[in-house]
């Protein structure tokens, strides 16, 4: 009787296994290789832009090591002369780092971020053999932080 039962429940169970299986590498293949959050440090007025000192902290949900060397804020269409930085960054698998870095953006902009816009961060990056790559990370304000 019990034969029975594993006999005919046996190809449901199988059939459950494998949905279930394919939800965690799908939900695995649609996490982003980079995740981070700002905090604004200072800010200066500028006229018609803001000079921001942002703390970033960045996160590396991948199994290699990433060597960042260039971060660029880039809100709207295309980066401002202020919003891009070399740098030398080095996230390990699966751990984060913090990082200061100054940008100078139009006021419109950091209105937006003001208002609950998340910025944009565009991270360029070398890997094995030289090879150039890069990531961008949509920043979420970091917990209890509000907009200043």
């Amino acid at each position: 009787m019990i034969h029975n039962v594993l006999h005919c429940c046996k190809p449901r169970l199988l059939l459950v296994a494998l949905l279930a299986l394919g939800f965690e590498l799908a939900s695995a293949s649609n996490s982003p290789l980079v995740s981070g959050s700002y905090h604004i440090l200072q800010n200066a007025d500028l006229g018609s832009e803001v000079q921001v000192h942002i703390l970033l902290h960045l996160v590396n949900h991948g199994p290699s090591v990433l060597s960042i060397e260039r971060v660029t804020l880039w809100d709207f269409s295309h980066p401002d002369k202020g919003g891009s930085n070399a740098c030398a960054i080095t996230l390990r698998p699966r751990a984060s780092a913090d990082t200061t870095q100054e940008f100078t953006i139009k006021r419109m902009e950091y209105e937006q971020w003001k208002k609950g816009l998340r910025p944009r961060l565009v991270l360029q990056m070398t890997g094995p053999r030289n090879t150039k790559s890069t990531v961008t990370v949509r920043l979420d304000r970091l917990a209890g932080e509000e907009a200043k």
